[in-house]
């Protein structure tokens, strides 16, 4: 079963930019497979980010997953370049004004950490990319389903429509996620610390617990009908592979 899309993201801070775009064309044109190139408002202005979505187009790249990025090493928060974008709602509808792009953006359903509205304001700023031009939301990832379901019924109540595909984070080192979790809002619920703790120090066990865990979650998720699965693979498949083989028979 092939992947829907593959996404590339970009370096800390945007850093590689260019190597992302080579990246995403050699998908397309060696694999067949349907790829996804992040853009982000780190370190380019308007004018650049215009010639960065021309060559996409002339290269036939029609995804785009748009997000405002972190800030740059060495910053305490993002701050936009001269002529740049400060907001991905903006650097949505300035994508949309770029060409038949389909686009894609991020919402966390436990709330952005640097929001002071929580889960609130991550459905206000949802609705609005949408309105900007959003065709697709992929989340932050999550441990707690009934937080995504909970996040997704109140998204559908605020007239939110877009697909809402849940980010999936399959855990092969304990110690990383709850350095990740810390930076990115994502809570670890009490049972997986329980579960986790015991054998933090055995990569091994870590990683087959990860994938059961994964796996369940995924299951549960599909059979409530969520629209797909988004795995963050930190550029290793294997646990991907091993969760999608336990989902043949959803698939």
């Amino acid at each position: 079963i092939s992947p829907a899309y593959i996404s590339v993201t970009y370096g800390a801070g945007g850093t590689t930019q260019d190597r992302t775009k080579g990246i995403v064309t050699r998908i397309k044109d060696e694999t067949g497979l349907s790829p996804v190139a992040h853009l982000t408002c780190v370190g380019a202005s308007r004018d650049e980010l215009a010639a960065l979505l021309a060559d996409y187009r002339a290269a036939g790249i029609e995804n785009i997953l748009a997000l405002r990025g972190d800030a740059p090493e060495g910053l305490d928060r993002f701050e936009a370049v001269a002529g740049g974008f400060s907001y991905a709602t903006d650097l949505i509808a300035f994508l949309r004004e770029q060409g038949d792009f389909s686009i894609a953006c991020a919402t966390y359903p436990e709330g952005h950490p640097e929001s002071a509205g929580g889960v609130a304001d991550d459905i206000r700023y949802l609705k609005l990319k949408q309105d900007n031009g959003a065709d697709a939301a992929v989340t932050q990832y999550f441990f707690d389903n009934d937080a995504f379901f909970r996040f997704r019924d109140a998204c559908r109540a605020a007239g939110i429509t877009l697909p809402i595909i849940p980010g999936i984070m399959p855990i092969g080192n304990y110690d990383q996620i709850v350095r990740f979790s810390s930076m990115c809002g994502a809570s670890i619920p009490a049972w997986l610390h329980e579960q986790m703790q015991p054998i933090r120090d055995d990569l091994e066990a870590v990683k087959a617990l990860g994938i059961e865990l994964a796996a369940k979650q995924c299951r549960e998720l599909l059979q409530a009908g969520v629209p797909g699965l988004h795995f963050y693979t930190l550029n290793k498949s294997e646990a991907t592979i091993a969760i999608r083989n336990q989902l043949t028979d959803l698939l």
